[in-house]
């Protein structure tokens, strides 16, 4: 206290005749507001002292930092009320040259409970007055006060309680749900024990001491590691330790920017090395999940282009195959760059999206069908495109900017799909500078690209892909069917984004495609008069495919039956909500939710095989488990920050809680329902 009062003397004196020059006006402006009009004999009444600050001038939190002094509230209560001390909301790092500060810009809402006595007689009303004083700085320091007055009445609320107030309480720090420890030496180091914690991987994280004994003044750069369950975040240590306890606030920040500040009494022990090879864990992770990538279901449609691209070198004629694989890769490669980068910039401009966004807005996914509906109509022969195996070009080496757009054909297509290992990688990347992330994107399409290049590079591969012929023909006229069948399965997601309507408009397009693909084909041997109208026929056949697809850029309001892709399930479920699973966990019930979305094939696939029997259903009922499905087909910021809380940027994800444990129990990606009967206790 004696430091505090010395730097606001300091900073008075100093700025006294700075102020007089500057602006004599005040820069703060305080009233205190009451969450209810009225509070009942013996009850207590959450009152808030605002202090409305002037932009680019701060006030101080409880432990102001190398400079300033805290906010005071002297109260002036009738006999027998009582004040709580102030709550204090998360503070803000101040940086003023090599000086940390802890404060507040804005308008900072300081809580206070006020307590009446049993005996306060119903029907009066009472002033409750305080003389509020605070410092607040800029590039000077000025002291201000100021003596307010609120009227409180005695009995029933005639008004419901002041919303601001749920608002405000959500700023202040809780009690860390995990425990910590600390260990001083060369640095201090806090342990926080959480692998939840480990894997969301925040984007930033701050420790704002409670005293200047705890850890070194000044701006000091705070470096964060982790170990395989929890954090360690390293500062310097002050030039006179306090000893015992290590007390502040642990601020942590996710990625989307909302921020969580836990409150910290860690006692001395023993803290594990955090591990420096996150990174290369990051990167390794990635490029398994890109390689098993190429088995998911969302791929296998593609798997045709590149089998048709390894048949065109068959009987081990490798002279073509290795450019052609190193394409395919480039393709790949550079596709997961640029979605990585897009899924950076948006993230960056606050956007709260994760992995598989593209295919959560309903005009990305009808361009998509689109786009592999035309690979069909191409496999078919209704038209020709030079490089992707058409007509009697399957006879002949293909070419290198077809291997390149199969390569970036394929990315657009597996980019709804998330295999074992990607999780990890994502969560982690998608929390760091943009330059480590998209390191990580790049890992992942090396892994799924490799299984191609390395075939282009073998000639003992080659030899066992028989050598061209007419086979090849009919296989990729074959091929077609696994296309439409993708498209089909897109169609069926952009119903359940989009309703009916988007399934005219999808539809139509695709016929008026057909349309100009098949008249542009017949037109090119009609001599320059049939060339010309095959063009404008053509031209007029793409407008009309452009003007149904623009109908999706106005959709329709989604269906009121919400989870449509979820009703094969046999488990009785409702909607996921941050509010319904804190109130179903206050009831002490087990709660299970499943993450998915309508585009996820992943996910459908574990619809099936692990809530469509009959099993899980009756021990959920049994066990009396609360089933929540958190859709993700359409974008929703809530279910994006259930993900990243675990440590996923994408689906599926599948959590059971307990009851009254701490924590969710994440289970496996690739579900079956012995897994689910295990976490319940129901198998």
């Amino acid at each position: 206290m004696l430091r505090s009062a010395l730097f606001a003397l300091l900073a008075f004196l100093v700025a006294a005749p700075a102020v007089a020059q500057i602006n004599t006006g005040a820069k703060v402006h305080a009233r205190l507001i009451a969450e209810r009009d009225a509070v009942q004999p013996g009850g207590t009444v959450t009152v808030a002292l605002e202090l409305d600050t002037r932009k680019g001038w701060h006030t101080y939190w409880s432990y102001a930092g190398d400079a300033g002094a805290p906010t005071d509230i002297a109260w002036t209560l009738p006999a027998g009320w009582r004040a709580s001390p102030i709550h204090w909301p998360t503070p803000e790092a101040v940086i003023v040259g090599p000086i940390m500060d802890y404060g507040y810009e804005g308008k900072p809402w300081l809580l206070v409970d006020i307590t009446a006595p049993k005996y306060a007689k119903t029907g009066d009303t009472v002033n409750l007055q305080a003389k509020a004083s605070w410092l607040v700085c800029a590039e000077v320091c000025v002291p201000e006060d100021a003596t307010l007055t609120l009227p409180m009445s005695i009995g029933d609320a005639t008004l419901p309680p002041d919303p601001d107030f749920a608002k405000a309480r959500a700023k202040l720090p809780i009690q860390s749900p995990w425990p910590m420890r600390y260990q001083a030496g060369d640095t201090i180091d806090l342990f926080v024990q959480s692998p939840q914690l480990a894997n969301a991987h925040p984007a930033k994280v701050a420790f704002f001491p409670a005293s200047s004994n705890e850890i070194k003044s000044g701006v000091i750069p705070q470096t964060v590691g982790y170990t395989s369950d929890g954090l360690v975040l390293s500062m310097q240590p002050p030039k006179k330790p306090g000893g015992g306890s290590l007390k502040g606030l642990l601020v942590l920040t996710s990625a989307d920017g909302s921020v969580q500040a836990l409150t910290v009494d860690a006692p001395h022990g023993a803290v594990p090395s955090a591990s420096g090879t996150a990174l290369w864990l990051a990167l390794l992770f990635a490029f398994l999940g890109g390689l098993i990538l190429n088995l998911m279901p969302c791929v296998l449609p593609i798997l045709a282009m590149k089998a048709l691209a390894l048949a065109s070198h068959g009987g081990g004629e490798s002279g073509h195959a290795g450019r052609e694989s190193l394409a395919y890769g480039a393709g790949a490669i550079l596709s997961f760059l640029a979605l990585g980068s897009v899924l950076v910039l948006l993230r960056a401009g606050g956007e709260a999206i994760g992995w598989g966004f593209q295919l959560q807005e309903p005009i990305a996914v009808a361009v998509f069908a689109l786009l592999i509906f035309a690979v069909g109509l191409n496999l078919s022969g209704v038209y020709e495109v030079p490089g992707f195996g058409g007509g009697d070009t399957l006879t002949r080496k293909g070419g290198a900017a077809g291997a390149f757009f199969t390569g970036v054909l394929a990315v657009a297509v597996a980019a709804p799909c998330t295999a074992p290992f990607m999780a990890a990688a994502l969560g982690y990347a998608l929390t760091q500078p943009a330059f480590i992330a998209l390191a990580v994107f790049v890992a992942l399409g090396l892994g799924f690209a490799a299984p191609f290049i390395v075939i282009g590079f073998s000639p003992a591969l080659l030899r066992l892909i028989p050598r061209p012929g007419p086979w090849m023909l009919r296989l990729k006229q074959f091929l077609a069917f696994p296309m439409y069948g993708a498209a089909v399965w897109l169609v069926w997601v952009l119903a359940n984004e989009s309703g009916a309507d988007s399934i005219v408009a999808v539809l139509g397009a695709m016929i008026a495609f057909a349309l100009a693909a098949w008249i542009w084909t017949t037109s090119r041997d009609a001599g320059p008069r049939g060339r010309g109208f095959g063009a404008f026929a053509t031209l007029l056949a793409l407008l009309a495919m452009l003007g149904l697809l623009s109908v999706l850029l106005h959709p329709a309001p989604a269906s009121p039956a919400a989870l449509q892709h979820t009703e094969g399930s046999a488990v009785p479920h409702e909607t996921y909500s941050a509010e319904r699973l804190e109130q179903l966990r206050k009831e002490g019930r087990p709660v299970f939710i499943n993450a998915t979305a309508a585009w996820c094939i992943t996910c459908l696939v574990n619809e099936r095989v692990a809530f469509s029997n009959g099993a899980v259903a009756n021990a959920f009922a049994k066990h009396n488990v609360a089933y929540l499905i958190a859709d993700w087909t359409r974008r929703d910021a809530e279910i994006t920050k259930l993900l990243e809380a675990h440590g996923r940027d994408g689906v599926p994800l599948y959590l059971y809680y307990a009851p009254h444990a701490p924590d969710a129990l994440v289970l496996p990606q690739i579900l079956t329902e012995s897994e689910v009967l295990k976490a319940i206790g129901g198998g």
